[in-house]
């Protein structure tokens, strides 16, 4: 039996890869799962260049979720979406909850009661739990559960599923209550074990010098008020502190994960774009489309393959007959 998913807010393709499977990480092989992509949305048309580049759907769309109506959207046994999150970030604790963005979930459930897919997977940022108190994820949980289904959240960690990086992610899984099955999450397959950065970062110093702080920002670092923001040194033989969607853009002075290259020379270095994706679980099979920006936003606003693959596989429990 293969399942038919729909994805909407696919971005680059992390959840898709860990949902299909069939691809290898860090010496390991992660099988085929029995599921077919059957549509692809998102907005962000470089994004979904990547995806074609690496995922087989026939059905690719670039549009913004709004304009879509659900007669559009093929039938399906499986929806996954990690809706846009900026809103919800424990980053920026001062933007506005109620922003538009925030809002697209009720465009994943305009779709859910639409279709009445099987089971739902939904990803966001840990921050969601305890926004206003915990009344945001109230309202969305609710949403799903007035719409005929049995919600089931777990904040999961990366890093326990064989990622080399610390990201606390809340999950959601909507059984349709028809189907009269219980989810059960899987269970941490590294929490006393977890994947080191080394897997990552195979060597500290690179040849390429646009990816190294210069001397005028280390000093600055070095110089700035002990109450500022100071860039993060990685120990390689723990995983990583989480990547963002801004990793171009990384700072000495703020509290992105960064490297440190020779301590005797105070020599700092930012990830290249392939070291991100290993982050992240993607195998190096995955290529980006665009420029290095735009493969550094798409790896950081991923959901990690190899975690959303053991959720996938879990799923299967309660998704077949």
């Amino acid at each position: 039996m293969i399942y038919k998913v729909v994805s909407l807010f696919a971005g680059c393709g992390g959840a898709e890869c860990g949902l299909l499977g069939g691809f290898s990480y860090n010496n390991k092989g992660y099988a085929n799962l029995p599921y077919e992509l059957v549509y692809a949305l998102d907005i962000d048309r470089k994004a979904l260049d990547t995806h074609k580049l690496n995922l087989k759907c026939e059905n690719v769309v670039v549009s913004d979720i709004r304009d879509i109506h659900e007669d559009s959207i093929p039938e399906h046994d499986m929806l996954i979406g990690g809706f846009p999150c900026q809103s919800f970030s424990t980053v920026n604790p001062t933007k506005d909850p109620f922003d538009d963005r925030a809002n697209l979930y009720q465009e994943m459930v305009r779709i859910v009661k639409a279709k009445q897919p099987k089971v739902i997977v939904a990803e966001n940022v840990k921050g969601l739990m305890t926004l206003h108190h915990g009344t945001i994820i109230k309202k969305i949980i609710s949403a799903f559960e007035e719409s005929g289904y049995v919600v089931s959240t777990a904040l999961m960690n990366a890093a326990d599923y064989e990622v080399p990086q610390r990201r606390e992610r809340i999950i959601m899984v909507c059984v349709r209550k028809d189907i009269d099955k219980v989810f059960s999450f899987p269970l941490p397959v590294t929490a006393n074990n977890r994947v080191p950065l080394s897997v990552a970062v195979r060597e500290l110093a690179i040849a390429d010098k646009k990816y190294y702080f210069s001397e005028r920002a280390v000093q600055g670092m070095k110089n700035a008020k002990a109450n500022m923001k100071r860039g993060l040194a990685q120990c390689l033989d723990e995983p990583c502190l989480t990547v963002t969607s801004h990793l171009a853009k990384v700072s000495l002075n703020s509290r992105d994960p960064v490297l440190l290259v020779d301590p005797t020379k105070e020599l700092y270095r930012r990830f290249t774009p392939r070291e991100a994706a290993r982050i992240q679980s993607f195998p190096d099979s995955f290529t980006f489309a665009g420029s290095e920006a735009d493969a550094y936003r798409q790896i950081g606003n991923a959901i990690a393959p190899v975690m959303f693959w053991h959720i996938a596989k879990s799923v299967l429990n309660v998704i077949g007959d």
